[in-house]
């Protein structure tokens, strides 16, 4: 029989309207949502709230995307094998955004301009379907 659990979300993203329009997307599809706007907050939601998928901003107040994935990744407690998908509107060309990504798989990059609130939706539902 199929898991009709809903898959939680944490997305954690520091600009008050794109948040909104992302809650209201995700909630709209389906998902529980958790919500932080910044890191450390997100940080704190991650662990507590045990999502199966986080959807993290890069910039952000008080501690970045980087950092918060880093801080996760480090956490004894964490499970690593949670998807992280960034959207950011930073270049991906960033040697050092990539270099951190690459080191913290299962992480993913989109660039915010580039991808519809219906074509994350696809895009978390395709990491989802990934996860072992």
């Amino acid at each position: 029989m199929k898991n009709d659990k809903k898959q939680t979300i944490l997305i954690v993203e520091d600009e008050p309207a794109l948040l909104k329009a992302y809650v209201e997307q995700f909630t709209e599809e389906g998902f529980s949502v958790l919500q932080a706007q910044n890191g450390q907050e997100g940080y704190g939601k991650a662990l507590k709230g045990k999502p199966d998928i986080l959807l993290l901003d890069i910039l952000m107040p008080v501690m970045d995307g980087l950092t918060m994935m880093q801080n996760l990744r480090e956490n004894e407690a964490w499970d690593k094998s949670i998807p992280i998908v960034f959207l950011t509107n930073l270049s991906a060309n960033e040697e050092r955004i990539m270099k951190i990504i690459t080191e913290n798989k299962p992480a993913y990059y989109f660039s915010k301009s580039s991808l519809t609130l219906r074509a994350i939706v696809e895009t978390v539902r395709e990491k989802l379907a990934l996860r072992p």
